[in-house]
């Protein structure tokens, strides 16, 4: 009897040792594992409202269906607002774009004394520095005159706006361009996979850069054909869009004024943040597909759509 009590005894306690412990499910999973990718991020507010309160549990980073883990969401203001920023335009613009020059002017002098701003005209497929970046606004506002207004004197901005990226070095601080000019390839053509913007993206998305975008017309006939100026827009919006930036202006003509298009930029460049996530492992370097989302209502998460994703060492 005392037998029989004594096996009892021990699956009884067996029992309660089992259930004591916590399901293999439910415990912590490996944490996840991948490079750190840092990417810059502009905060929409949706149907005029507010700008809404964003954290970091906010933001989702997908790259296809998989959601990577977020680490980083960094306002980039005070100590962090640091930005270099080119002004760039197309020497073979119109010369009705001398008319905006007092607009451009206004917009350098009023950003922040955080903000580095350089000014470059696209030339002959090159990027024609002619103030180099400095915290010196008015500096920086005097290099600015009209454009040659010769059709010849630009092959493509986007060589120039590769040209730039390949020679502006590397920074601790945001880094973004503002071109203004009427955005047709001579060289590459129209249509909707024109391999020089498509190679100024990746140039641009690789190093992190932003580029915004203001339509001016050209000079000569490409600059009043009615074709070629839509795709010219077209391209503007494509490498803004992709990179993280806007395109202002889809109309014909010259705009009126620059200066709404110039204000909305300020008032972005003030609303963004640096989100850092960790990329899915990947055997070999390349750029990566993402999406960026959040759930909080009339928000939205401006962003490059691909990044650069070091190779993970095995």
């Amino acid at each position: 009897m005392r037998k029989q009590y004594s096996v009892l005894a021990l699956l009884i306690a067996i029992t309660c040792l089992v259930f004591a412990l916590p399901p293999i499910a439910a415990q912590d999973s490996p944490s996840p594992t991948g490079p750190a990718v840092n990417l810059v991020v502009t905060v929409e507010a949706r149907h005029g409202s507010n700008l809404p309160d964003i954290s970091r549990e906010d933001v989702m980073v997908y790259e296809g269906r998989e959601r990577d883990k977020v680490t980083g969401w960094l306002p980039l203001q005070g100590d962090h607002a640091g930005l270099e920023l080119f002004v760039m335009l197309d020497d073979s613009s119109n010369t009705s774009l001398g008319s905006q020059l007092e607009d451009i002017r206004q917009f350098i002098n009023a950003q922040p004394a955080t903000t580095k701003i350089g000014v470059a005209y696209m030339q002959n497929g090159i990027a024609q520095v002619v103030q180099n970046l400095t915290s010196d606004h008015a500096l920086a506002s005097k290099a600015l005159r009209l454009p040659l207004g010769n059709p010849g004197a630009n092959a493509s901005p986007y060589f120039s706006l590769g040209d730039l990226i390949k020679r502006w070095p590397e920074a601790a601080e945001r880094r973004e361009v503002l071109m203004i000019t009427d955005g047709i390839d001579r060289y590459g053509g129209n249509g909707p996979d024109n391999p020089y913007v498509n190679s100024a993206i990746e140039q641009a998305q690789r190093a992190g850069v932003i580029v915004f975008g203001i339509y001016t017309p050209g000079e000569g006939h490409y600059g009043h054909s009615f074709w070629r100026m839509n795709w010219g827009q077209n391209f503007l919006s494509q490498i803004a869009d992709e990179t993280g930036g806007e395109a202002y202006y889809l109309a014909n003509g010259a705009p009126v004024s620059f200066a709404p298009y110039l204000d909305d930029l300020t008032h972005r460049l003030g609303r963004q943040y640096l989100v850092t996530f960790l990329a899915k492992p990947e055997k070999k370097a390349g750029m990566q597909h993402i999406k960026l989302m959040t759930e909080v209502p009339n928000a939205e998460l401006v962003s490059a759509d691909r990044v650069y994703v070091p190779a993970t060492p095995r």
